[in-house]
């Protein structure tokens, strides 16, 4: 049923935001792990405190409905940007809107830190690895495998 879902939110976002390219989790693990190319910056598109609970490793918070992209503005143009949220969809708006504003190399997380959890790749609270993450809500926190649910959100 979770993999249909995700299945299901994954077309949603493709016909919401066509254009937004989209990277899995196994394709950015080897990005962050690649030292020949240049390490990706990592956006995290949630709440301060989603964030909080947990996030991927080098991840900056950045306010998915925030229209000041300073955070982001001296950016080499060759370095990718890869966004992330719980599920893909206020990541994807995110994207949407940095290659709106001209940034170049912008891709999505599929699934975001619901999916990479699930497939047990590494997250941390502040700079200890972790194993919780932030349900966003009790709907959509049925798409995270129940052993990495933070108990207090």
């Amino acid at each position: 049923m979770r993999s249909l879902t995700f299945n299901f939110i994954k077309l949603l976002i493709g016909f919401q935001f066509p254009t937004v390219e989209e990277i899995n989790c196994k394709q950015l693990a080897q990005l962050l792990s690649n030292s020949a190319k240049p390490r990706p910056l990592v956006l995290d598109a949630r709440s301060q405190t989603e964030y909080a609970v947990s996030h991927i490793e080098t991840a900056v918070r950045i306010d998915p409905l925030t229209d000041d992209l300073t955070a982001v503005a001296t950016v080499s143009p060759d370095r990718p940007i890869v966004v992330y949220c719980a599920v893909g969809y206020r990541s994807a708006k995110l994207a949407q809107k940095l290659d709106e504003a001209g940034m170049k190399c912008i891709y999505n997380l599929s699934g975001g830190i619901f999916q990479w959890a699930n497939e047990g790749r590494p997250i941390f609270q502040e700079d200890r690895p972790t194993k919780i993450v932030h349900p966003y809500n009790a709907i959509w926190g049925k798409l995270l495998k129940a052993t990495y649910h933070a108990q207090e959100c």
